[in-house]
């Protein structure tokens, strides 16, 4: 276990996993933790052909059309290294060729190299890779980018543990930076057992239905600018959604509501069945284009999300009791 020193908490550590925790008041009997993944989709180095191709296996869920054409990051023991994504020219493809969808088996990765040798020179098997990233601000306060799901999440979750300093914590907050959830929820598994919280918040996006083609009757209706989403369902302890519904609206804080049947993909999957249970709740962050290089968010509804959880935490006497 690492320990840091961070301004605006207590305590900062990370483990074996890799998961960062940063605490307030870390002595109060009552636990409360903030969760929100700093991992996002990619690829790792399958294989290296004999003129230097990198081929790849996806880590996460990727819809392979969107990747021909995209601009890489291949993450090397020697540092990053620029790589493209591409096909054959238009020009060249066959009508049935043209026809076909994109597998992901099919994909190449070009790093400019001169041959086998040449790549392997710089590159190993295994070596991660992600979308080159970067940050655009769009109009009305927007913003669009690769790895919006879920740094969002994780920046909320961190704001929010900051602006807890403007009251008296009567909890221990711990706001966590998570790691492999794409892959399985792993990180919060972890670190939720480590914090053994009593109540425990997931902070993730979720699907905007405010674009074209997407079904509200089946996605619910949830738009960008709108305010965090609250979400309610079996994965979500009714009295901690009860909490961060009072909270909203004594703060006036715009929100949105979403219901989910099954066990949700997030983190609040495995932080509510951690040890003994916690009582577990769900923060949506609208996102419209999710796994994609353009995943676009609004600025104003992380910010309304921080406050919404930093008021939550202030809020708390220490002893609350969330058994339903």
């Amino acid at each position: 276990m690492r320990q840091y020193a961070l301004g605006f908490s207590d305590e900062v550590t990370t483990d074996v996993h890799g998961n960062v925790m940063a605490v307030r008041n870390p002595g109060a009997r009552l636990r409360v933790m903030f969760a929100g993944h700093c991992d996002q989709i990619g690829f790792l180095v399958r294989y290296i052909d004999n003129d230097g191709y990198l081929y790849v296996q996806g880590i996460g869920g990727w819809d392979p059309q969107i990747v021909v054409g995209q601009k890489m990051t291949v993450w090397t023991e020697g540092g990053p290294l620029f790589g493209a994504i591409a096909r054959k020219p238009i020009h060249l493809l066959t009508d049935e060729e043209r026809k076909q969808v994109v597998k992901l088996k099919d994909v190449w990765l070009d790093i400019g190299a001169k041959d086998q040798a040449d790549a392997a020179s710089r590159v190993k098997v295994g070596d991660p890779i992600t979308l080159e990233l970067g940050f655009r601000e769009m109009l009305n306060e927007r913003a669009c980018g690769p790895g919006m799901d879920d740094k969002t999440g994780l920046w909320i979750a961190m704001e929010a543990l900051r602006r807890t300093r403007s009251g008296q914590l009567k909890c221990a907050l711990y706001a966590v930076s998570t790691v492999q959830e794409e892959i399985g929820l792993r990180g919060s598994k972890t670190s939720a057992f480590r914090i053994n919280p009593y109540i425990g918040i997931a902070i993730d996006v979720c699907h905007a239905t405010d674009s074209p083609g997407i079904e509200k009757k089946h996605e619910g209706d949830i738009a960008l600018d709108k305010g965090p989403v609250i979400y309610r369902g079996p994965n979500m302890n009714p009295r901690v959604v009860d909490r961060l519904l009072d909270t909203a609206k004594a703060r006036q804080i715009p929100y949105q509501l979403a219901g989910h049947g099954p066990a949700t993909g997030t983190d609040a999957n495995t932080i509510q069945i951690t040890r003994a249970g916690v009582a577990a709740g769900l923060i949506g962050v609208p996102n419209r284009y999710m796994h994609s290089p353009v995943e676009t968010v609004s600025l104003r509804d992380l910010d309304r999300a921080a406050d919404l959880l930093a008021a939550f935490a202030l809020a708390l006497e220490g002893t609350e009791d969330c058994t339903p």
